[in-house]
């Protein structure tokens, strides 16, 4: 069906970007598709040390539930952002929600590790598949000098959610065998997001958002066909190429996974109290997406392109700092832990609003899908799995604390440091788009 968009009044000799109906509600609704495996943000870790216990694991086994939850994805999410292209984006998004809450479930009856890891995995492999496909929905229904915000409020939410949710959930960890009611909600949580997804979404359409196609039908956009070699294509983009380097240095991402098990193993805090911090890790990094994608906003405005570039790599610093003090010291009680989780938090919600604002930016709307299937599920996969399993083996023999150093700290130093590249290369990449796009309308009101 095509997208309806309403109106507004253009300036003489310019096209503007129209304002795609149902597009807040459609953010709110893919929250929850997002909530249970999102990589900022997933709740299967909030309960592992209790799964330790029962199943006498160690961090070891942490990072191998981690990393082939995440080693799933590599073929997984581009699969689903296929087959999305194929049967539309609502259905398979309601898909991907019940297959999710189907293996989710079954994890809860696991009776050793090999059967959890298995149906993790499984679960995982589908969650993933919502990832790509609500980026590429939020890049349809937002503009480009609104799309870090509507991201910041997106992710944010996400852990906003996860933060109260995860801590409810270690609560079951008190009960014999609590974990696996931990593990039946989140396979609830999965289905009841797919029914949100059914009763509520609304395609916009893609392209929806760009100022030079907004205006014209759907199937007067010239978008270009999908192919292999399209899709191949994204990689020769010097920006995409540098955000890729940049995933596969994402090191704070390993706080979500080893956090809490930190918390238990070195900090000897109970699951439960551990999993306190979880809360005001999730406001903080709700601020950090909001407040930073309206500074985003603001940045674009008065240094436009190159203050992305500065924005992103003081995120990187930011978190580094925090996690070194944040980490490397011993605190009494839990509080202290807390306001530095907190810091933590925001600056890895510094993040999402605008390195999916540079993908956008620089990638064409019918491959933005699967760029960032690339982007989200492909190199930060192979990041996630090389932090996991290296971390999870070192951390038995050199503790988490040291492993966090290394990898928390000193590699997001040098991550920021990469990110140099981009002043060169990004406003050129951002240029190439455009003019794509205005020739793309021009072709499109020769032929009407």
């Amino acid at each position: 069906m095509e997208a309806q968009i309403t109106k507004s009044t253009p300036v003489e000799g310019e096209t503007q970007a129209r304002h795609v109906p149902h597009r807040w509600r459609n953010l709110m609704v893919l929250t929850g598709v997002s909530v249970v495996d999102n990589t900022e943000s997933g709740l299967t870790s909030t309960i592992f040390p209790s799964i330790a216990a029962a199943l006498k694991l160690n961090s070891g086994h942490l990072g191998l539930l981690a990393a082939l939850g995440k080693i799933i994805a590599v073929p997984a999410g581009p699969a689903w952002t296929w087959l999305a292209g194929r049967i539309g984006r609502r259905k398979t998004l309601v898909l991907i929600t019940l297959v999710g809450g189907l293996f989710g479930a079954a994890a809860g009856f696991s009776q050793n590790f090999t059967q959890l890891i298995i149906f993790n995995a499984l679960m995982s492999a589908a969650m993933v598949g919502g990832v790509p496909i609500s980026n590429a929905i939020l890049a349809d229904s937002f503009d480009d000098a609104n799309r870090g915000k509507a991201v910041g409020y997106f992710y944010g939410f996400i852990s906003l959610i996860s933060s109260f949710v995860a801590p409810v959930i270690a609560l079951f960890t008190g009960l014999t065998d609590g974990w696996r009611y931990g593990m039946w909600t989140i396979g609830a949580i999965c289905v009841l997001a797919g029914l949100v997804v059914a009763g509520l979404y609304r395609d916009p359409g893609v392209g929806a958002a760009e100022k030079q196609l907004a205006d014209l039908s759907e199937s007067k956009r010239n978008l270009s066909r999908v192919t292999v070699a399209s899709v191949l294509s994204i990689m020769k983009v010097p920006s995409f190429s540098l955000m890729m380097l940049s995933r596969l240095l994402s090191g704070h991402l390993l706080i979500s996974i080893f956090g809490i098990q930190f918390l238990v193993t070195e900090r000897h805090f109970t699951n439960a109290v551990a999993a306190t911090v979880l809360v005001p890790f999730g406001l903080a990094y709700f601020a950090g997406t909001v407040g930073g994608g309206w500074f985003l906003a603001l940045l674009d405005r008065v240094i436009p392109h190159r203050g992305r570039v500065g924005y992103i790599q003081g995120a990187q610093v930011f978190f580094a700092v925090a996690a070194f003090f944040g980490t490397q010291f011993h605190y009494e009680g839990i509080g202290i832990y807390a306001i530095f989780w907190a810091l933590m938090g925001f600056g890895q919600g510094l993040n999402p609003s605008v390195n999916r604002s540079i993908v956008a930016a620089v990638v064409l709307p019918e491959l933005r899908g699967q760029a960032f299937a690339i982007f989200l599920t492909i190199f930060e996969t192979i990041g996630w799995a090389l932090f996991s399993l290296g971390a999870g083996a070192l951390a038995t023999s050199l503790g988490i604390q040291t492993v966090f150093l290394w990898v928390m700290v000193i590699l997001m130093i040098v991550n920021a440091a990469v990110l140099t590249g981009l002043y060169a290369v990004y406003p050129r990449d951002v240029a190439r788009a455009t003019e794509t796009l205005e020739r793309r309308r021009q072709e499109a009101l020769g032929q009407s």
